[in-house]
């Protein structure tokens, strides 16, 4: 039912109590996860009305659907992916919905259980949730790269994989921002006097470049790890490591240890 706090499945009139603080944050930090991971040609919506049925009309927490209008009505077309926050929410309740979206062609539907700290996977075979392993990821055309089930349900993840989507889809803003600690780099080379100049400066640009991903994504530069990317004046492996800097684990696995 559109701007109430009220849902229709399968003709049965359901409150939907407002969000408590757990529930709210999750929900908050999922919608900015999707907006950053979105493919291209895709938009993200929150809790937008979905028509599964003459008797039901759902709203999931967050979806995912094609930006292009459809042809055919001119209105906007099916969610591709939806999620539901599960705080208060009872399983049942949640899994009427799932099912519902499932039939009417959401091709993935996703829950994120605050209480329980994991993620699940509708499945349409088994007719119930299927926990996500933590360590994995979602993978579907709709997103522009792997989304990490651990930043669906941990905060510091979540800002982590924020960051890293931006780098990965080189949102405008953080490129700017390399290039100028690059350019910086160069003119602090050149000022330098070196023998190299524009060799170093191009080099120094790119460890100051490295070290800005790196710290933006919250991994950790010990002394060891600064002395040896900052010795470093190979281009090829400083450009080889400002890549690999946009989606390591950790800095150990970017230099090999």
């Amino acid at each position: 039912m559109p701007e109430t706090r009220f849902e229709v499945i399968d003709g049965k009139v359901e409150l939907v109590p407002p969000a408590d603080e757990s529930h709210g944050s999750r929900h908050s930090k999922i919608s900015a996860l999707l907006e950053a991971y979105a493919a291209p040609g895709y938009d993200v919506a929150s809790d937008m009305l979905t028509r599964t049925s003459v008797k039901s009309d759902l709203a999931p927490d967050a979806s995912v659907f094609p930006a292009a209008r459809d042809p055919r009505t001119g209105g906007r077309q099916l969610e591709e992916l939806a999620f539901e926050v599960l705080g208060t929410e009872r399983p049942g309740h949640a899994a009427k919905k799932a099912r519902a979206l499932a039939e009417r062609g959401v091709r993935k539907i996703f829950a994120i259980d605050v209480k329980r700290r994991s993620a699940l996977s509708w499945s349409a075979t088994t007719n119930t949730w299927e926990i996500l392993p933590q360590g994995g990821a979602i993978e579907d055309r709709a997103l522009a790269l792997p989304l990490p089930v651990r930043a669906l349900v941990e905060a510091m993840s979540s800002d982590d994989a924020v960051a890293q989507a931006l780098l990965a889809k080189r949102n405008p803003v953080i490129t700017t921002a390399l290039d100028d600690a690059e350019r910086k780099g160069q003119i602090e080379g050149r000022l330098a006097g070196k023998l190299e100049g524009k060799a170093e400066g191009k080099a120094e640009g790119r460890i100051e470049s490295l070290l800005a991903v790196l710290a933006a994504r919250g991994l950790k530069v010990r002394k060891k790890h600064e002395k040896r990317i900052r010795s470093t004046t190979d281009e090829a492996v400083l450009a080889g490591w400002l890549v690999g800097a946009m989606s390591c684990v950790s800095v150990d696995a970017l230099l090999g240890k």
